[in-house]
């Protein structure tokens, strides 16, 4: 096990209960980075995902939103490969609805909309929206037609393990974060499950077929499988190591039972190395909390966790 980086400033003084900020949804861009620049909408220029969905949905964009809060954060998982390799295409994952979404066109507005409308805008409009016009309800509202626009999104079958990389920043975070990424990778492969590093492939051909991404044993068994990606920042750097576990639905425990927190993301703070083979045991295999190491969680529906 590798030893905790010294000299990092980390706060070990306040809890760590309640120290998420609530959200409902959050996209995972895959760029197959391992850093970025401190606001990542600057990336390439502006050219990228993450600027389009905040154009959209950000203060004063067409699908703002204050009551409605979508995380939009980077990570190190590579996007899928497009079939004809000359399109320029991103893709991303949608948790806690444990969805990914395979192509995201660059040149194409239309498919950030229909990601947006079609996936991150609420199902029901918070109270404070009474008084707005039936047109502009409609305009806040999801609209599942939109979504159809973007083919071969597939449900998540994988654990995702993310760890806040972010050294462009803060340095606390990118200098633990590969450190964990590392940690948890080892631990996981160690009890059997599959750590996935290559893209996720989509088969052409069968698009039209219900997918789950996920790998299956000799005996067509589905088998554990786990993705451990770095992240941009999520808030909370003097808590580092951060860590958000995403478990996905119809997860079982090591025994076979259900799992409790099968559907939920749960965050986790001030995780050192040493805590990774712990986390992995109780979380992961478990179904149980960390009290101490607890920030927040989530559930599928987008209800906050709370001890």
């Amino acid at each position: 096990m590798p030893a905790m980086p010294e000299g990092l400033p980390i706060d070990h003084t306040k809890s760590l209960n309640g120290t998420m900020a609530p959200y409902a949804e959050q996209v995972l861009i895959c760029t197959g980075k391992d850093d970025w620049l401190s606001k990542i909408e600057d990336e390439n220029s502006g050219d990228n995902l993450a600027a389009d969905i905040k154009e959209l949905m950000g203060r004063g964009g067409m699908f703002s939103d204050p009551y409605h809060n979508v995380s939009i954060l980077n990570s190190s998982f590579p996007s899928t490969i497009p079939a004809r390799s000359e399109i320029q295409s991103t893709s991303a994952y949608l948790v806690p609805s444990f969805k990914y979404i395979p192509f995201l066109p660059r040149v194409s507005f239309d498919s950030v909309q229909a990601l947006v409308k079609g996936y991150l805008l609420p199902t029901k409009l918070h109270p404070a929206h009474d008084n707005l016009s039936p047109i502009h309800k409609d305009r806040l509202l999801r609209s599942e037609d939109q979504g159809r626009m973007l083919y071969g999104v597939q449900d998540v079958k994988d654990v995702l393990v993310l760890v806040c990389g972010h050294g462009g920043r803060d340095m606390r975070c990118g200098v633990l974060g590969p450190v964990l990424r590392e940690e948890f990778e080892r631990e996981l492969a160690s009890r059997d499950f599959t750590v996935l590093k290559d893209p996720v492939e989509i088969h052409h051909e069968t698009l039209d077929q219900p997918h789950e991404i996920g790998t299956r044993n000799e005996g067509g068994e589905a088998k554990s499988s786990a993705r451990v990606g770095l992240i941009s920042h999520i808030g909370g750097h003097k808590f580092a190591g951060n860590v958000i576990l995403y478990i996905p639905p119809g997860a079982k425990t090591a025994d076979g039972k259900a799992h409790e927190l099968a559907g939920c993301g749960i965050w986790y703070g001030r995780v050192e190395p040493r805590h990774v083979d712990g986390i992995i045991r109780e979380t992961v295999l478990g179904g149980r909390v960390i009290e101490d190491l607890f920030r927040g969680g989530i559930r599928q529906g987008g209800e906050i966790l709370r001890l």
